[in-house]
């Protein structure tokens, strides 16, 4: 395994290489050729690895596409969900990439006849479109197909010199740890944006650890606003020594985005049967609503979005916002998030939400929805985080943990906002503090300026606000001043002045008398 020192090392090549190919291409314009370079080289290798078996004597790369029968490609894609022939292997491009005139048409081809191969296979949906943003023809990569073919192999070429390990030797896990890496990277350069479709991993990790909290198995994991998969891939990373039977499950917006959440997918060993994402409104075209409700939701959806809401009569009728009998603002879509979590949970289950802060004091039809959740006793607990901890907003975001299987009419809150560690533009969450939280969590007990269960009684005697310094008094870090102590200097320096007077007067005076 590599040690933390080669890790920062490769992170801090990939970013070099990342930066150096894309030439005056804008970073963020240029993010999917190189993401989407990398998903290329580690599906080839993959599938590469696949076909040899084990077999040292066996190098797929260097067999010619003729000796591939229908059977073995067959057989490939009902296991793999694709199929690469030997010469559409990165491998095999990148080595004439530099001398090849038509570049940028035979990428072209390879990703579309890598795409139609799961064709009317169960994978076909997962496949399809994955390559969608790798536009080779675009005028972004240069004005002219020398151009675009020079910057085409630039990228190639970088990402082949990448020292990712061998699958054979279990480095597979390096592929996926550079792909979030660049994600990350690309989301923290693009503010406001990078935020709408990346959750820091350490942010992730809480927010996981809530929602997966004393499941020994869970059926199945739901993001319903999965942007590039982070917080799928966390649930993943938190819950790999325990049971999920059926994968995981995700909705995003975005057409550019959820091509990177399926990349993501891949690039973590996730296989195409263990994970349906979809594109797609979640609020208005909502999909998985008719299996079986998930043991665990996490979710850090956009902030107080326009959403149609009450422009639509036939959503005051729909099973995920009727039981509340109002819809969230047409301005803040916040709990319309928080209401098709809910609807999609399992008995068993908990959500975890990042929510906008203004959700739990407003009045109307958010004040109404809170009554609801309180009312039928579906909130757990309210985490309040510390600024800054987000990439685009310096906003202290709180965490809405849901649940369905609640022992008491308590509601907890936890003022989490003193617990981070500042860096140079943001403020990240240590694993510490993630363990702080966790146990009070568990536990439930009262801790003075950080926790406190809240009876049933006192919430609703409180307008249903659930804000988290309504219940959790800060901390008066205020210094105690003695008032007596502090006369008695003042009286000491006024003396000292008086005495520095009288003496300057006589000196004047024995000037002036000269």
């Amino acid at each position: 395994m590599m040690n933390i020192q080669q890790r920062v090392a490769l992170h801090r090549q990939i970013w070099q290489i990342a930066n150096d190919v894309r030439g005056a291409v804008d970073g963020w314009d240029f993010k999917q050729y190189v993401l989407g370079t990398l998903f290329y080289r580690f599906i080839s290798e993959n599938f590469a690895n696949y076909i040899e078996g084990g077999d040292t004597s066996i190098n797929y790369a260097k067999l010619s596409d003729n000796v591939i029968t229908p059977e073995i490609k067959e057989d490939a894609v009902k296991t793999k969900g694709y199929f690469i022939y030997p010469s559409q292997l990165f491998a095999n491009v990148v080595a004439n990439a530099n001398t090849n005139e038509s570049l940028n048409i035979a990428l072209a081809d390879i990703f579309a006849a890598i795409e139609s191969s799961a064709n009317g296979y169960p994978s076909e949906q997962d496949i399809k479109g994955l390559f969608a943003d790798f536009d080779t023809t675009s005028s972004r990569l240069g004005n002219t197909v020398k151009d675009r073919n020079f910057r085409l192999a630039a990228v190639l070429n970088g990402v082949a010199a990448l020292d990712l390990g061998d699958f054979a030797d279990n480095h597979i896990d390096l592929f996926g740890d550079a792909y979030e890496f660049l994600i990350s990277k690309y989301a923290a350069n693009a503010g406001k944006s990078g935020g709408e479709f990346f959750t820091p991993q350490h942010v992730s990790k809480l927010i996981a650890r809530l929602a997966l909290h004393k499941q020994d198995s869970v059926n199945k994991i739901y993001d319903p606003a999965c942007g590039s998969g982070s917080l799928l891939l966390q649930a993943k990373k938190q819950f790999d020594a325990h049971i999920i039977e059926d994968g995981f499950f995700g909705q995003e917006i975005n057409h550019t985005t959820y091509n990177l959440a399926r990349m993501n997918m891949f690039l973590h060993n996730i296989n195409y049967d263990k994970f349906n994402i979809k594109l797609g409104d979640t609020l208005t075209n909502p999909h998985f609503g008719d299996g079986k409700p998930f043991d665990a939701i996490v979710s850090n959806p956009p902030y107080s979005v326009k959403w149609i809401g009450s422009d639509d009569p036939t959503l005051i009728n729909d099973a995920r916002f009727a039981p509340a009998g109002v819809l969230a603002p047409k301005s803040k879509a916040d709990f319309a998030f928080v209401l098709h979590a809910l609807s999609y949970l399992s008995s068993k289950g908990r959500a975890a939400i990042v929510c906008f802060p203004g959700i739990f004091y407003r009045g109307g039809a958010e004040q109404k929805i809170r009554q609801y959740l309180i009312d039928n006793n579906y909130v757990e607990t309210v985490i309040s985080l510390a600024p800054n901890l987000f990439f685009g907003t310096s906003i202290a975001v709180n965490i809405l943990v849901l649940s369905k299987h609640k022992t008491d009419t308590k509601t907890q809150f936890i003022d989490a906002s003193g617990l981070f560690r500042k860096e140079t533009n943001t403020n990240t969450l240590l694993d510490e503090h993630i363990e702080q939280i966790l146990q009070v969590f568990d536990s439930k007990a009262d801790v003075e300026h950080f926790a406190m269960s809240v009876p049933f009684e006192r919430i609703t005697g409180n307008d249903y606000n659930l804000s988290v310094s309504s219940y959790v008094e800060a901390e008066d870090t205020r210094e105690v001043v003695d008032i007596a102590q502090l006369n008695a200097e003042l009286q000491v320096i006024v003396s000292k002045i008086d005495q520095l007077r009288k003496d300057i007067d006589a000196i004047v005076a024995e000037i002036e008398g000269q």
